[in-house]
């Protein structure tokens, strides 16, 4: 399977009169919410993530708006178990897969801070929250795929005869994401994602949770490949020097967002991991990846790649080569960047993820061993 992107769709036009539209917490401007989909369609993208937070719009009606305006563009779902039960949410998202196409995935948040999960009632700890997205999970396969009716009983969810449920557009499960850095997360996603989600880390780091995450998957039984996504906020210009000046402006403009939103993910442990890796430095492999500080960990698409159009490419292509070969490459909602990215950069990944020949079958078969 070749390496594909991810951008998120941004919901009102830059400079709008509701700032911060790129989080769906503020009225949307339907037109330029098509208008932005159709865009990043046409510049390559392959999915669009549909975010969910506990102030935000409905990620059903705007992910079916999205898949209505464009024709191949996927939408990644956004869900969290504590505010869904598992076979209404599988029933949404067959409907969704069945309206479009085929063009629906799920990713599940778990939870990483609790102040927004107690926002929508849930007072479970980290842990257990792990544990209800593995339940969460299975049964959404279950119901995606079962043919009688069943019955469950598990540690979080309890029905009885339930189903058929609504099948998929292929009448197979969808693909679920489900991401995180602590030790639970690795556990849960590597017994049962098919694809795992990390934030942008160096390189090094990257290969480390890749790895303590086929470790989980080898415990649990598993011998399939599981595939990995990771995130980045692309800053790109014609040169690598223009990049880093346009950075610096980026992060300026940005500081007053992330310190609003800094001690929501104050616990994450993904969020700590970042903020640690920039204690340690804000640049990173050759300086193409920045993790500033007090901008790092502090929420969203905080790890940034900075250069050239060439400079940016050849670094996502050593994270494809690490096994990362899904990229997601969010622009917060600034629909020039996504297109300087689709344009510039992504055709450049491409056409050398073929050139050295870079398989993800070989990937998995080297870092799937014991």
């Amino acid at each position: 399977m070749p390496v594909e992107f991810v951008n998120m769709v941004g919901s009102r036009p830059p400079g709008s009169p509701a700032p911060g539209g790129n989080t769906f917490t503020t009225p949307i401007d339907v037109d330029w919410l098509r208008h932005y989909a159709r865009t990043i369609e046409s510049y390559g993208f392959d999915y669009t993530l549909i975010p969910y937070a506990s102030a935000s719009a409905d990620q059903y009606a705007l992910a079916a708006t999205v898949l209505a305006a464009t024709q191949k563009l996927k939408t990644v779902v956004a869900v969290r178990p504590n505010s869904a039960f598992p076979t209404v949410a599988a029933q949404g998202l067959s409907t969704l897969d069945q309206l479009s196409g085929g063009r629906a995935l799920v990713h599940i948040i778990s939870g990483g801070s609790d102040q927004e999960q107690a926002r929508q009632g849930d007072y479970l700890d980290k842990e257990q929250r792990y544990r209800r997205s593995s339940e969460f999970i299975q049964v959404l396969r279950r119901v995606w795929t079962e043919k009688q009716p069943f019955s469950h009983e598990g540690e979080f969810y309890r029905f009885d005869g339930f189903g058929p449920g609504y099948a998929t557009h292929s009448g197979d499960a969808l693909p679920v994401s489900l991401g995180g850095s602590s030790e639970f997360a690795y556990a849960s996603g590597g017994a049962h994602a098919d694809i795992f989600a990390l934030w942008g880390e160096p390189l090094a780091q990257t290969a480390e949770q890749i790895d303590r995450v086929y470790a989980h998957a080898r415990a649990a039984g598993r011998t399939d490949r599981l595939r990995f996504w990771v995130t980045f906020r692309p800053v790109v210009a014609a040169t690598d020097a223009l990049a880093r000046e346009k950075a610096r402006g980026i992060l300026e403009a940005a500081r007053p967002f992330y310190e609003k939103v800094k001690d929501i993910n104050s616990t994450n442990v993904g969020s700590v991991r970042l903020r640690e890796i920039a204690e340690q430095a804000e640049e990173h492999d050759g300086g193409v990846l920045w993790t500033p500080r007090g901008v790092a960990g502090s929420g969203g698409a905080s790890s940034l790649l900075v250069g050239s159009p060439e400079t940016v490419a050849e670094a996502i292509v050593r994270y494809v080569e690490l096994g990362a070969d899904i990229v997601s490459l969010p622009t917060l909602g600034d629909l020039n960047d996504a297109v300087d990215a689709g344009r510039l950069v992504i055709p450049l990944v491409r056409e050398e993820v073929a050139r050295r020949g870079v398989d993800p079958e070989v990937v998995f078969g080297r870092r799937n061993v014991a």
